[in-house]
């Protein structure tokens, strides 16, 4: 797959008239938050703009989001037509997500499918796995399977069924495989960059114009765990 690189370090996995799709990196916020720093969508809209020569304030729908010390696809809207459908496809699950994780303690089956009801705590910021259904929690559901034995570590591929909050960092923690880095939930060590060994590395999905079916795929960040795999 051919990726495009910017001054702004950007890798751009998918562009047309209607989409454009970043390989986000650790640290990026997808959108403007209270940290007041400066979030991917502006500065894909930069790179639209200088690109394409486009006066005036340049339209970008913000479709999903991922966490901020995560990696991987993250898919913009460049039409409001497009914004519009892709928000359905999203909302109604009609996109296949694949995630890769890199855990120290291995899951005590190679392959699963976990169902946890979530539910989030929005004074720290995290969701808490529950194997039964309590107040205020929602229905999260995932499969994963271990894809590789590496030297100190293991790398697991996750289909989502759901999308919940933090919903594959808590699921994991919850059966004692917090992903390498996540300190937050569980992991004794934080990275050295501050991110976690957590990518969004594939998405399938039908396009919101041209009705194609699209499937991305974004390589992982350059460091000697990930190389492994």
């Amino acid at each position: 797959m051919k990726i495009v690189s910017n001054k702004n370090n950007l890798q751009i996995l998918h562009e047309d008239n209607h989409i454009i799709v970043v390989n986000k990196r650790v640290g990026d916020i997808v959108q403007g938050d209270k940290t007041g720093d400066k979030p991917l969508s502006e500065v894909v809209k930069e790179y639209i703009k200088d690109k394409y020569n486009k006066p005036g304030e340049v339209f970008l729908g913000v479709v999903h989001r991922l966490d901020r010390p995560t990696t991987g696809i993250v898919v913009f809207a460049r039409t409001s037509k497009a914004l519009t459908r892709l928000n359905e496809l999203f909302k109604n699950r009609e996109t296949q997500k694949t995630y890769w994780a890199i855990v120290k303690n291995k899951p005590s089956k190679s392959e699963d499918n976990l169902i946890h009801f979530l539910k989030r705590n929005e004074k720290n910021n995290t969701s808490k796995a529950h194997l039964k259904e309590v107040p205020d929690s929602k229905l999260a559901s995932l499969d994963y399977k271990i894809i590789k034995e590496l030297n100190n570590y293991f790398a697991l591929k996750i289909n989502l069924h759901t999308g919940r909050h933090h919903q594959i960092r808590a699921q994991l923690s919850a059966i004692g495989s917090p992903i390498k880095g996540d300190l937050k939930y569980g992991f004794d060590r934080s990275n050295p960059d501050g991110g976690i060994h957590l990518h969004a590395r594939k998405l399938v999905f039908i396009h919101p114009v041209s009705k194609e079916n699209i499937e991305i795929i974004a390589p992982v960040p350059d460091d000697a765990i990930w190389n492994a795999i």
